[in-house]
């Protein structure tokens, strides 16, 4: 490392230190979260993926993230199995994000091949509380954070459409906190949830090209755009516990000092906003308040407590490697003869062909609700 960045980074945490008022810690992405834990709820999950490969694969090569505990979440079991072969998986740990998989391989499959997994997980709901004036912006980051600034990935990208559009969204760069909310708010009313403009792979450029898509379009182009502005961001896959079509889910995240990384979720706020307007029950001033009180929870960090976390990051490679980098790993990544079978959509009413399916079940303790369908988490944070 050259002699000038330590010096820069040491500068940075004396500017910080005092900004803030105190001894400032190292920036490290490896920070543990900050906000407050509350409500803890234990998960039984059981997790079950039917991979069907091409007829006549040699080799079929499953990846299944391994969640991994942390300050918002304990994993207290992690135990696979398989079906009709018994495979024992290997378990390694990719470097630049630190994701954790198991990795199976078939030889010559007969028909699909199941894999099984079955956890036990403590996960708390998270709350930052943000003060947008404690949040301070970094002008130089330690080479650490490199991989969450990059803008030339397959997934978190941007071209010159970003740089015009972020002079219109944030013609006067504030406050970090403030300027990255314009971002989110903009994605909230120019976007819509749409299962048939979806990528699948947290692009930036499909949100952008179609003003549509998934939870991962919507935050691959927030964190995009947080990258122009220099704060390093993430998108996070992971696992919603109650019945849906498809269990997986993602949330942003960005790192903002002192607080570090901060949790956000522009789509489920979205939709939860879409209901409250629909409620036929609510009066109009009662929709303007629950609106306005759904978008300061998304603004000030939250994290709800029906959500683990599986992986962190976009385009790295696998481990063992695959033929390629994979954009990000929603529930599970395979490969057939070197091939990557292409991730189902079961939201999607026009798809009834799947590679791979999950098959899922969740007990909570105590039973829980999603804040992003239950209106009375608004009324009674």
């Amino acid at each position: 490392m050259p002699v000038i960045q330590p010096l820069l980074i040491i500068l940075g945490m004396v500017i910080l230190s005092f900004a803030t008022g105190q001894a400032a810690e190292p920036l490290t992405p490896e920070q543990p979260y900050t906000a407050r834990p509350l409500s803890r709820v234990s998960h039984s999950v059981e997790l079950v993926v039917t991979i069907t490969a091409p007829y006549k694969t040699k080799l079929l090569r499953v990846w299944v993230p391994v969640p991994q505990s942390d300050s918002a979440q304990t994993v207290q079991r992690s135990d696979f199995s398989t079906f009709p072969v018994t495979v024992e998986p290997q378990i390694a740990t990719e470097p630049v994000f630190g994701n954790k998989f198991a990795y199976f391989e078939f030889p010559n499959p007969q028909g699909a091949m199941i894999v099984r997994h079955q956890l036990e997980v403590q996960v708390a709901e998270l709350r930052w509380d943000l003060d947008p004036q404690q949040v301070q912006r970094i002008s130089d980051w330690p080479e650490s954070f490199a991989p969450y600034l990059r803008n030339e990935s397959q997934a978190v990208v941007s071209d010159a459409r970003f740089d015009r559009l972020l002079a219109e969204i944030v013609p006067q760069r504030t406050n970090p906190l403030l300027d990255f909310s314009k971002v989110m708010t903009y994605a909230d009313e120019n976007f819509q949830y749409d299962h048939k403009r979806a990528s699948l792979k947290a692009s930036s450029l499909n949100a952008l090209d179609q003003k549509a898509g998934h939870c991962s379009d919507y935050h691959g182009f927030c964190a995009a755009m947080g990258r122009l502005m220099n704060q390093p961001t993430r998108v996070t896959y992971g696992i919603n516990t109650f019945p849906k079509a498809s269990p997986s889910h993602c949330k942003l995240e960005a790192f903002l000092p002192p607080y570090g990384w901060v949790s956000f979720d522009v789509s489920e706020t979205q939709k939860l906003a879409a209901a409250i307007r629909a409620d036929g029950k609510l009066s109009e001033s009662e929709k303007a308040d629950l609106i306005q009180k759904a978008h300061q929870r998304l603004i000030r960090g939250f994290r709800d407590n029906t959500w683990f976390k599986q992986t962190q990051g976009t385009d790295y490679d696998l481990v063992p490697k695959a033929s390629r980098k994979v954009a990000v790993v929603r529930t599970i990544y395979a490969e057939a003869d070197g091939e990557p079978l292409p991730d189902p959509d079961p939201s999607d009413t026009s798809e009834t062909k799947f590679a791979w399916m999950t098959s899922h079940k969740f007990e909570s303790n105590p039973p829980v609700k999603s804040p992003f369908t239950d209106i009375d988490s608004l009324r009674h944070p």
